[in-house]
C-alpha cells in the first residue's frame, strides 16, 4: 500500500531568524572603540580568579596551583597580571621585597663537593669582588713580607746554621775514612768506601789482585765504616729537615702576621653570617699552608695556557679565592617571576659545565649554573605542564625538589641509567618557589589518577573556562578587549558594526547564542586580520565586512579538503543524492577535524533488513572501522525497536547498517537516528526524502539528543546542494535541543530567507520519520496496534510477518524432520 503524503513539515522548519544571533548595535553606546575605555580585566573567570588568589595567598606547603583551560583562553597573562598584584599587594603592606643572592665557594673538606652561601641582595657580588681584592692583597703582602731584608737575613741564617752543622759532620766523617785508609765518594746512588793504595785509590784489579786474607780485611773494615757513614749521613738528614721545619716556622709565622692582619677586615665584614666565617676561616687556613704560591718567583707557572701544575690535581691553586654568583638578584626589583618556556633538565635547575684538560675533562664550583628554579627562589615560577611532561627526568626532579624545599645540580642521565664520570656533587640549594603548572584539564585528570605525589604538591586547581555567558557586562568587555587589542598593536580602532561582527563570531566559536567564547588569542587574530583588510580597502575605521572579509580569507586559506571533497560529490565520484526518493537510504552528517579546520560533509548511509534473528549489523563494527560510541548507539536501536514493535510479539530481524564508501574509522551516535531512519524505512518500503540530510543521536525511548557541530554539517551539506544545484526542497533535520547551537554563515541564512534551503527541528523519530517520509508516524491505539497506513503501521505489519514467517518457516522444517524419521 503506498500511503498518502499527508504530512505538512512546515510546522518542523526554523525560520531564518533563528538561524544564528545577531548582535544588536544598541548594546555600544559608542560609535568606535576609540571612544572607550580599553580592558585591564580578564573577562568572566570568575572561578578561576579566585582559585588563582587563594593559591597565591596561601603559604603552607603544597599550595602550588595547576592552572587548567584551553589554549587561547588567557591562562598564562592571568597568572602573571595577578602575580603582578599580589606582589604590589604584599609590597605595600611590607615594604619592597629584597631577594637573597646565592653563591657557590669553594669546600675545604672535599674539593669535589661545593658549599653554597646566603647573602643579602647585591652582595654576592660585593663578596666576589672582596675576595679578589684578598687575593690581590695577599700576594702584594706576602711578596712584600718574604722580600724583606729581614726575612731573607732569618732565612740564611737557618739554612747556614744548618750547612754549618752538615759540614763539621762531613769532616769528621772524612777523617775516620782517611785514617782507616779508605776514601769517601758520594756519587747517584749513594756513599761509596774506597780502598787507598799509595795516596791513591785503588783501582778494582788491584784490589782483585791482593791476597785473599788483605782482601777480607779491608771488605771487614769497609763494612764497619759503612755504618758509621749511614749514621753520618742520617744525622745530616736530620739536620736538614730540622732546618727546613724551622725555615717553615719562619714562614708561617711571616705568613701569619700578614695573613691575619688582612683575613681581620672580612671576617669582621661578615661576621653575622657564620656560614661565611666559617669559609674564611677555611681559606685562611688553605692560605697558610700554601705560602709557596705567594712567594716573589716561586709561585707554579702553568705549562701551558689554561693549564695547572699536576700538583694541584690540574686545578687553579688559587680556585678557592673564586667565588659564583650562582643567583645574582642584584638587579632584581621585587619578589622574582619567573617563566620558564623551555623547562628541560639543566634549564630548570641547573647544569655543571666542564672545562677540556689534557685529554679530560674538569669541573669546579665557578662551574655551576643556575636553572630557573634557583633564580625563582622567594618569588613564583610558571611552567608548561606539557612540557615539563615530555622532558627526560624534568617531573620526578621537579617534585621532589618541591617536597624537599632544594634543588641538587647534578648530571641527569644518573636517573636515566647511564654511565656519567664522577663529577662536581654541590650542596643543595634550599628555595622557596610558589609554582604556577599550567596545562590543559586532560593532563590534570591524568595526574591527579596515576601520580600519587601530584595532591600533595598542587593543591589548587583553577580552571578557566572557554565560555561566558552573553550579557549586557560581557558585551561592554568584549568592546574594551577590542579596543585594547586596537591600542596595543597599533590597529585600526573599530566601527560598532564591527565590533558586532566579532562577537558574532566568538558565539560561533562555542557553538551556542547564548555564550561567548574566551580564547581571547583567536579573537585577537581576528581583529589584526580585519584591521589588515581595512587597511587594503583604504578605511580609517574597521566595519564589520572587513570582519566579515577576515573571516572568509581565514576559512578559505584552510579549506581545500573541504573543497575537494565537495567537488568529488558533485562529479558522482563520492555518491550523494540530494534530490528523489530511496527506500532504506538517508544521508546522514559527519564533521571532520583536521587540526586547524572543521568542516562538515554528509554520508550515504544504507539499511537492508530481511528474515532472520540475527538482529542489527554493524558492518563498521564487524570490519573494526567504528569506535565504541558508536557501536553503543548502534546497539540501542535494538532496544528502540523491541520497546516499540516487540510488546505483542518477538522482535525476529535482521538488518545491515554501512556507511557506503567510508574508508576511514567511524567514530560517535550522531548518526543513531539516521541509522534507525534508514531501517524504518526498509521495514515499512517507504521511500525517504533524499533532499533532507539528517544528523542527530537517539535513546531507546526514541528520544532525539542533541549533538555536537551542528553549524559545520548544516553547511557542508549545504555546499553540496549548492554545488549540485539548489532545488528549495533541501534542508537539514537537526534535534530541537540543537536550536541555541546555531550560528550559521550569512549564505545558508539568505538561502533559507530565499526558499532554497530549509532547517527541520524535531523532538522525536516519530516526528522525523513524518519529515522524511511525509507519512505520520502513528500512535498506539488502545488495542495496541497502530492506525492503518502510517509508518508504524507498516514497520510493525513487516516484523510480524517476519515472525509469522519464520514461524512457519521452522514448523515447516519440523515437519520434515518428522517425515524423514518415519520413513
Amino acid at each position: 500500500m503506498d500511503p498518502a503524503r499527508t504530512v505538512d513539515t512546515r510546522k518542523f522548519e526554523l525560520p531564518p531568524e533563528e538561524l544564528r544571533w545577531f548582535c544588536d548595535l544598541a548594546a555600544f553606546p559608542f560609535e568606535c572603540t576609540e571612544e572607550i575605555t580599553p580592558l585591564r580585566e580578564f573577562i568572566g573567570q570568575d572561578r578561576a580568579v579566585r582559585s588563582i588568589e587563594f593559591g597565591l595567598s596561601m603559604k603552607q606547603a603544597g599550595y602550588n596551583i595547576y592552572v587548567a583551560g584551553l589554549t587561547g583562553t588567557g591562562k598564562t597573562s592571568m597568572v602573571k597580571a595577578y602575580i603582578e598584584r599580589v606582589v604590589k599587594e604584599k609590597e605595600e603592606k611590607e615594604g619592597p621585597a629584597h631577594p637573597d643572592d646565592w653563591c657557590y665557594v669553594y669546600d675545604f673538606s672535599d674539593p669535589d663537593r661545593a658549599c653554597i652561601l646566603r647573602l643579602a641582595q647585591g652582595k654576592g657580588k660585593v663578596f666576589r669582588e672582596d675576595l679578589t681584592d684578598l687575593l690581590k692583597s695577599l700576594k702584594e703582602e706576602l711578596s712584600k713580607a718574604f722580600s724583606s731584608e729581614e726575612y731573607v737575613a732569618a732565612r740564611k741564617k737557618v739554612v747556614e746554621e744548618g750547612q754549618s752543622q752538615q759540614r763539621k759532620i762531613f769532616e769528621v766523617l772524612s777523617s775516620e775514612v782517611q785514617a782507616e785508609g779508605f776514601l769517601l765518594q758520594v756519587t747517584p746512588v749513594g756513599p761509596v768506601l774506597v780502598p787507598v793504595l799509595n795516596g791513591k785509590p785503588m783501582e778494582h784489579p788491584q784490589f782483585l789482585a791482593l791476597e785473599e786474607g788483605k782482601r777480607k780485611a779491608i771488605d771487614a773494615k769497609r763494612e764497619r765504616l759503612r755504618k758509621r757513614v749511614e749514621e753520618a749521613f742520617e744525622k745530616a738528614h736530620e739536620l736538614e729537615v730540622e732546618a727546613g721545619g724551622k725555615l717553615e716556622e719562619l714562614d708561617r709565622k711571616v705568613g701569619e702576621m700578614t695573613v691575619s692582619r688582612q683575613f681581620k677586615g672580612l671576617s669582621k665584614k661578615y661576621q653575622k653570617h657564620p656560614e661565611v666565617c666559617t669559609f674564611l676561616k677555611g681559606l685562611k687556613t688553605y692560605t697558610l699552608d700554601n705560602l709557596d704560591l705567594f712567594k716573589a718567583g716561586e709561585a707554579p707557572a702553568p705549562a701551558m695556557p689554561g693549564v695547572t701544575p699536576p700538583q694541584f690535581g690540574g686545578r687553579d691553586p688559587f680556585l678557592p679565592f673564586q667565588v659564583n654568583v650562582f643567583v645574582d638578584n642584584s638587579e632584581t626589583k621585587g619578589i622574582p617571576v619567573v617563566e620558564e618556556t623551555n623547562p628541560i633538565y639543566s634549564n630548570l635547575f641547573g647544569r655543571i659545565e666542564r672545562r677540556f684538560v689534557l685529554g679530560g675533562y674538569l669541573s669546579d664550583h665557578t662551574l655551576l649554573k643556575a636553572g630557573s628554579l634557583g633564580r625563582a627562589n622567594g618569588g613564583y615560577l610558571l611552567l608548561s605542564a606539557r612540557d615539563v611532561l615530555m622532558a627526560p627526568a624534568v617531573w620526578p626532579t621537579l617534585k621532589r625538589a618541591i617536597k624537599n624545599k632544594e634543588v641538587t645540580i647534578e648530571d641527569p642521565w644518573w636517573q636515566l641509567g647511564f654511565f656519567v664520570p664522577q663529577g662536581l656533587r654541590p650542596q643543595p640549594q634550599p628555595i622557596d618557589v610558589k609554582v604556577v603548572l599550567i596545562g590543559d584539564a586532560m593532563i590534570y585528570h591524568l595526574l591527579a589518577a596515576y601520580d600519587e605525589d601530584f595532591w600533595e604538591i598542587f593543591r589548587v586547581k583553577s580552571d578557566f573556562d572557554y565560555q561566558i555567558n552573553r550579557d549586557s557586562e560581557n558585551l561592554a568587555n568584549y568592546a574594551s578587549f577590542v579596543c585594547g587589542c586596537c591600542q596595543e598593536n597599533g590597529l585600526r580602532h573599530f566601527e560598532r558594526t564591527g565590533v558586532a561582527r566579532v562577537l558574532e563570531e566568538a558565539a560561533r566559536m562555542v557553538g551556542d547564542k547564548d555564550k561567548l567564547s574566551t580564547r581571547f588569542a583567536q579573537i585577537r587574530d581576528i581583529v589584526q586580520e580585519a584591521d589588515y583588510w581595512a587597511g587594503k580597502d583604504g578605511a580609517a575605521l574597521v566595519n564589520g565586512s572587513h570582519v566579515q572579509k577576515a573571516i572568509e580569507e581565514k576559512i578559505y586559506r584552510h579549506n581545500l579538503v573541504d573543497e575537494r571533497l565537495t567537488e568529488l560529490i558533485s562529479q558522482g565520484t563520492i555518491m550523494i543524492d540530494t534530490d528523489g526518493e530511496e527506500v532504506g537510504q538517508v544521508n546522514g552528517l559527519s564533521v571532520y577535524m583536521l587540526g586547524d579546520v572543521t568542516f562538515g560533509k554528509p554520508s550515504r548511509i544504507t539499511a537492508k533488513t530481511f528474515m532472520g534473528r540475527s538482529g542489527i549489523t554493524n558492518i563498521e563494527r564487524e570490519s573494526q572501522m567504528s569506535g565504541r560510541i558508536h557501536d553503543k548507539g548502534v546497539l540501542i536501536l535494538s532496544g528502540y525497536l523491541g520497546w516499540k514493535y516487540a510488546q505483542d510479539k518477538p522482535l525476529s530481524l535482521s538488518a545491515s547498517l554501512c556507511f557506503e564508501q567510508s574508508y576511514e574509522g567511524v567514530e560517535g551516535d550522531s548518526a543513531s537516528s539516521t541509522e534507525l531512519y534508514a531501517i524504518l524505512s526498509s521495514l515499512s518500503g517507504l521511500p525517504v526524502n533524499q533532499s533532507i540530510a539528517v544528523t542527530g543521536s537517539v535513546n531507546q525511548k526514541g528520544e532525539i539528543q542533541p549533538i555536537g557541530g551542528v553549524n559545520q554539517k548544516i553547511e557542508g551539506f549545504f555546499k553540496v546542494c549548492q554545488a549540485k544545484g539548489l532545488t528549495g526542497r533541501q534542508g537539514v533535520m537537526i534535534p530541537y535541543q540543537n536550536a541555541r547551537n546555531l550560528m550559521l554563515r550569512d549564505y545558508v541564512i539568505d538561502a533559507v530567507r530565499e526558499g532554497k534551503f530549509r532547517i527541520y527541528m524535531v523532538k522525536s523519530v516519530d516526528e522525523g520519520i513524518s519529515v522524511l517520509t511525509g507519512v505520520p508516524a502513528g500512535e498506539r491505539q488502545s488495542d495496541g496496534r497502530y492506525p492503518e497506513g502510517t509508518v508504524n503501521y507498516l514497520v510493525d505489519k513487516r516484523l510480524r510477518d517476519i515472525a509469522q514467517g519464520l514461524k512457519e518457516f521452522a514448523a515447516a522444517g519440523e515437519e520434515k524432520k518428522d517425515k524423514k524419521e518415519e520413513k
